[in-house]
């Protein structure tokens, strides 16, 4: 047995959570479970409001709303500016003019979607015949006079069976890059147009948007979506025979505008320069109305600083609400916060953002070091109750946060049930009643909950 007064005695391991903060959290989640200010925001921003692409006079008019809403709640609010694109969808149709068995002076409508960034086809439409690849190893095993002034098609299915196991993300990242690289892959074996199948499930013959990336090393070519259905149908009558497609998609890329992050700080007692930051993307695609992407990250962003003012509660650290500007099609909002705020990375706490839509949370996405599952294990009890105690580590969590997540900056997301986001997202389906109000109200309680406690630990998070 060791001497009275010598240092063997093992010390008290030092509380992360305070009694009090932990009380304070119970509170949070009460009267975030049972708060309807959420779904209101969701409401205004995709009802009222609408659309909001970038460049967009929505997208300027949800920067003001967002604004005075922080402004209401008592946080400082900066406008951070931010230079966007502004890209415009136009008119967008195609036929299939030419296949085998064609009745006499008939034509099949494809239902398709400008991919954003796309450039236009000339005023009067291209027609050409349509080849269809499964993937890019099929495309680069065509000679270059197989594909050159043709239309093709990357009919790369998203895999609906791993989506409806719950890894929605998964079947979204492994499809999604034929929406990406596709049109320049196309472009370098001399395509005049290229066309994928559209990236997620729900086949109501919805054709789902998103960026497309043009390679500096290829020419730009029209580039759009088509629906699963109408991919299945010409891939069944291009193993017939000879299939052409008149395609008209009309966009334009207009000269830049300023928009801005929207940015509410509720000043922490004790460390006021250290920022825990809680985000949504208050930009999104312009054929539905952003409810899912990313209204709902945007609302239960801000539901967590209206309850924390609400509740009188005190953070001893700074909470940042940031409105990201530009996700959708450009980054510029995460990539301006990047360059404004790079000196301060060490004082940035950790980092959140919720842009998965408005599923049931299961449990908490992590980037960061192994140790910081057990640091917060009061927090996912905590978070049990609703159902939310469960962990992922994961790479990479958040597009406007990664610039954070790159520095070390501990980062994460509500962990959420994927089995339908992607039936929905990037499609006219994305709509307020997608949102379903409990559901929603567990992700407020998710992100105030860990915001707070995150804001209140009694020590750091190792980096």
């Amino acid at each position: 047995m060791a001497p009275p007064n010598s240092n063997a005695w093992p010390s008290p391991t030092p509380a992360v959570f305070s009694p009090q903060t932990l009380a304070d959290l119970k509170r949070l989640q009460q009267a975030a479970l049972s708060s309807d200010y959420a779904y209101k925001q969701v409401a205004h921003l995709a009802n009222n409001i609408g659309p909001r692409l970038s460049g967009s006079v929505q997208a300027a008019k949800s920067v003001q709303y967002i604004a005075s809403e922080l402004k209401a709640m008592g946080c400082e609010v900066q406008l951070e500016r931010v230079m966007v694109p502004h890209w415009v969808r136009g008119e967008e149709t195609a036929a299939l003019v030419q296949f085998p068995g064609q009745a006499e002076n008939t034509t099949q409508k494809i239902v398709l979607c400008a991919l954003g960034a796309s450039v236009a086809t000339p005023a009067d439409g291209i027609t050409a015949e349509v080849i269809t690849v499964r993937n890019f190893d099929e495309l680069k095993s065509l000679p270059r006079d197989k594909v050159a002034g043709k239309i093709v098609l990357f009919n790369y299915p998203f895999d609906k069976q791993m989506a409806a196991e719950g890894r929605g993300g998964e079947a979204y990242g492994e499809a999604v890059v034929y929406r990406g690289d596709g049109p320049s892959a196309a472009a370098r074996q001399g395509a005049v147009a290229c066309l994928i199948r559209s990236v997620g499930g729900a086949d109501y013959r919805l054709p789902h948007t998103g960026q497309t990336t043009y390679a500096d090393d290829a020419p730009k070519i029209p580039a759009g979506a088509v629906t699963a259905e109408d991919a299945d149908l010409i891939v069944d009558l291009v193993r017939q025979g000879a299939v052409k497609m008149k395609l008209t998609l009309t966009p334009q890329q207009l000269p830049d505008v300023e928009s801005y992050n929207v940015i509410g700080d509720i000043k922490g007692s004790e460390h006021p320069e250290q920022v825990i930051i809680v985000s949504g993307h208050l930009d999104s695609w312009d054929l539905g109305t952003g409810a899912i992407d990313d209204a709902a990250g945007v609302a239960v962003s801000l539901e967590a600083a209206n309850l924390i003012q609400k509740l009188h509660l005190k953070p001893k650290r700074t909470i940042r609400v940031i409105a990201w500007m530009n996700e959708e099609n450009g980054l510029a909002g995460s990539k301006q916060y990047d360059k404004d705020h790079e000196k301060e990375w060490s004082n940035h706490f950790a980092a959140m953002e919720t842009d998965g839509g408005a599923g049931h949370p299961i449990g908490i996405n992590i980037t960061g070091k192994f140790e910081i599952k057990k640091l917060l294990a009061p927090v996912l009890a905590a978070l049990q109750e609703s159902g939310a105690g469960g962990t992922n580590f994961a790479e990479h969590i958040g597009a406007d946060i990664e610039p954070m997540e790159k520095a070390g900056v501990p980062a994460f997301s509500p962990m959420q049930d994927s089995r339908f986001y992607f039936n929905y997202h990037h499609t006219a389906a994305d709509t307020l009643d997608k949102i379903v109000p409990k559901e929603l109200a567990e992700n407020s309680a998710f992100v105030s909950v860990l915001a707070y406690a995150l804001a209140n630990m009694e020590q750091p998070l190792p980096r």
